[in-house]
């Protein structure tokens, strides 16, 4: 039983993980080099994270400049940043470049505020798909005679407490980011 509790919380924690991951890459008013996590570029034939082929530096609030330690790189990195989603246009002066973040509409950051609700809504679901998961694997071991009925109850219990728990960490990291995505 024990078993089932701790592979539910450990699966439990890479969705609130995986949130505050896709939170990151969402983008607020202000510069991070986060926002470029997902972005990948052709690096000798290989799909490759910006961040391991450049150095990311965010030396103004709204400003983020990317060095990539292969000059021949610039336009492919240019290109990956316009190909994606972040609406940003990069400023290649040959030897970084530079991207300056607008400030975000009401109309934007409300859409934003859609999205990480969105997000947020997908983690507590899986979240919930998790405790489904561990209560059947509970019940599986309840009828093989291994556990009883009152231990089986209370591992429900416990799998119900952490998916509270994990269900609200989840709205916690909204709040925070809608407050953040909000802050003019």
């Amino acid at each position: 039983m024990d078993k089932v509790l701790k592979d539910a919380e450990s699966r439990m924690k890479k969705s609130i993980s995986a949130l505050g991951d896709d939170f990151n890459g969402l983008r607020t008013g202000r510069a991070s080099a986060a926002l470029f996590d997902k972005i990948k570029v052709d690096y000798y034939g290989q799909s490759t994270p910006l961040s391991q082929a450049a150095t990311i530096s965010v030396p103004e609030a709204r400003l983020v400049v990317i060095q990539p330690w292969d000059k021949g790189l610039l336009g492919e990195i240019e290109r990956a940043i316009q190909k994606s989603e972040l609406s940003v246009n990069p400023n290649n002066d040959g030897k970084v470049i530079r991207i300056n973040i607008p400030p975000l509409t009401e109309e934007r950051r409300k859409e934003l505020v859609k999205v990480a609700k969105n997000q947020a809504e997908q983690c507590k679901v899986a979240i919930r798909n998790i405790r489904r998961d561990a209560n059947e694997e509970l019940k599986k071991i309840q009828k093989s005679g291994d556990i009883s009925e009152d231990e089986e109850k209370r591992g429900a219990d416990e799998i119900q407490k952490l998916t509270d728990k994990y269900v609200e960490e989840a709205g916690k990291l909204l709040e925070t980011k809608e407050q953040e995505i909000m802050e003019v």
